[in-house]
């Protein structure tokens, strides 16, 4: 099973990722939680690519395929935006009180969290993010 999903760098279209994601849940049977936990990071995902990779008022395609293996479903997010790893991203602290954290990072660190696969490679002016859950 493969499925692609194409949207515009531009906040409301994180409604049709929702709706991708839940109709992946439903054709494959996943359980309500795991649902929701991919959401929450595909979320975050796009939506640092629509407010951060490229200058206001550029519209650009990002584009998200679903895959599913034998016991892994693996996404890959994919944007022409600037080159961003965040692979390379130190873990945020969250032991220190909300008004002592740096601005960023919890958005990678969920990532990181819930998924058991983050990859990212820069191909010829792409942004290619990994993300694999094992099933």
């Amino acid at each position: 099973m493969e499925k692609t999903l194409v949207l515009q760098n531009e906040i409301p279209e994180i409604s049709k990722l929702a709706l991708f994601i839940d109709e992946l849940g439903e054709e494959l049977g996943l359980s309500p939680e795991l649902v929701f936990n991919l959401n929450l990071v595909l979320e975050e995902a796009v939506s640092n690519v629509i407010l951060y990779a490229y200058p206001k008022g550029e519209h650009e395609n990002i584009s998200l395929t679903a895959k599913k293996t034998e016991n892994q479903l693996l996404f890959v997010l994919t944007d022409t935006g600037k080159e961003f790893d965040p692979t390379q991203m130190p873990d945020a602290d969250v032991n220190l009180a909300a008004e002592d954290r740096q601005i960023g990072g919890l958005g990678i660190f969920l990532i990181r969290q819930i998924m058991n696969q983050v990859e990212y490679q820069r191909i010829d002016g792409r942004n290619v993010l990994t993300l694999g859950k094992d099933l």
